[in-house]
C-alpha cells in the first residue's frame, strides 16, 4: 500500500503551469489556478505560469522551452485534452515525448470514473518525459486538475512515497543525454 515516509526530508521539484486556451486570460484562469494553488500548498515552487492557444507548434513550442530550462522539473498543463477539432494539447505532448507514461491515463481515467462515471472515457489525459523533464495534460476543468494533483501528482511529486515516485527517479531521466 502506498504511504508517505515521514523520516524523509521532503523534496520541493520546480514546476511550471501551462494552461492552453483560446479564451482564458490569468485573471479568469481557475483550472490553472487550482493547479498553482495545490503545488505551492504542497510546497512546491511554482517556476513559471503562461496561458496559450490551443495551436499544436506552440503549445510543443512551449514544453521544448520549458524542457530545455534547468529552473523547471515538471510541466503540467491543463486543456485542450478533449475530443473536438481544437483540442490539440496531447498531440502536441506527443510531438515532444521521449517516453510515454502510459499509465498516467489509464490511473487518471480510474480516478475520473469514481467522480464523473463514464464520461471519463472523454479524457486523453496523458502524461511523458522529455530531456529530463516531466510532462503531464489535464483537462481544462478545475475538477480535473483537483482530481490529478490530489489522487495523482500530489503523491508522486513527492519524494516520501513509497513505494516510489517520480522525484527519486529525476535525476536519471537524461542519463541517456549524458552518455559519452
Amino acid at each position: 500500500m502506498s504511504r508517505i515516509d515521514e523520516t524523509l526530508d521532503f523534496m520541493p521539484v520546480r514546476i511550471a503551469v501551462l494552461t492552453v486556451s483560446d479564451t482564458r486570460r490569468m485573471d479568469d484562469d481557475k483550472s490553472g489556478q487550482t493547479l498553482v494553488d495545490r503545488i505551492e500548498g504542497a510546497g512546491h515552487m511554482v517556476v513559471d505560469r503562461k496561458i496559450i492557444p490551443d495551436e499544436r507548434a506552440q503549445i510543443a513550442g512551449q514544453l521544448r522551452e520549458w524542457c530545455a530550462d534547468t529552473r523547471v522539473d515538471v510541466v503540467i498543463s491543463t486543456g485542450g485534452t478533449g475530443l473536438t477539432g481544437r483540442d490539440v494539447t496531447v498531440e502536441a505532448h506527443r510531438d515532444v515525448y521521449e517516453k510515454e507514461i502510459d499509465a498516467f491515463g489509464t490511473i487518471f481515467t480510474i480516478v475520473s470514473m469514481q467522480k464523473i462515471g463514464t464520461s471519463a472515457v472523454q479524457s486523453r489525459a496523458t502524461a511523458g518525459v522529455a530531456r529530463g523533464t516531466y510532462l503531464f495534460a489535464l483537462p481544462g476543468s478545475p475538477g480535473a486538475c483537483k482530481d490529478a494533483w490530489d489522487e495523482i501528482l500530489a503523491k508522486q511529486l513527492d519524494f516520501r512515497h513509497r513505494p516510489c515516485n517520480f522525484v527519486e527517479i529525476l535525476p536519471r531521466l537524461d542519463e541517456h543525454l549524458r552518455r559519452k
